[in-house]
């Protein structure tokens, strides 16, 4: 196969209509546009979620909740459980959890979460961590540090 022998697949690409190039064209006169009306005009048709006059459903259904989005802290999550690759009396820190792939991205920093078990006792420094995560990690002889 040759460069100048490549096609597209047939039935990919398509011509684009020509409005307003005679009657044989079957888009010629009015230019699929019918006789007069809103929608013949240059620019018309209304605006989105118009209904004729009617109050459009966004105006209708109440509105509800509020957005806490420019304050929120969002957490990279960490498990109990992912901390058993640690050897026993590392000190875990966001940067080692990072180093190690098991958080991709710091945000505004790690949480600890108590899914899984631990058997050796780790140092964990984090910014938040739950209460059965905390529980987990002095039952195995370590102890969690917030940051």
């Amino acid at each position: 196969m040759n460069l100048h022998e490549l096609s597209p697949q047939p039935g990919s690409r398509k011509s684009r209509k020509r409005l307003g190039r005679g009657i044989g064209s079957g888009l010629g006169k009015t230019s699929g546009r019918g006789h007069k009306g809103q929608w013949a005009r240059s620019g018309g048709g209304v605006r989105l979620g118009f209904e004729g006059g009617q109050t459009p459903l966004f105006r209708r259904l109440p509105k509800r909740g509020f957005s806490n989005e420019p304050f929120k802290t969002e957490y990279a999550i960490v498990n109990v459980g992912q901390l058993k690759s640690f050897e026993a009396g590392t000190v875990v820190t966001p940067e080692l959890l990072l180093e190690r792939r098991i958080i991709r991205k710091l945000k505004d920093g790690v949480k600890l979460l108590g899914e899984g078990e631990i058997a050796m006792g780790v140092t964990v420094r984090v910014h938040a961590a739950s209460s059965s995560a905390v529980e987990k990690i002095q039952n195995a002889g370590g102890t969690v540090e917030v940051i």
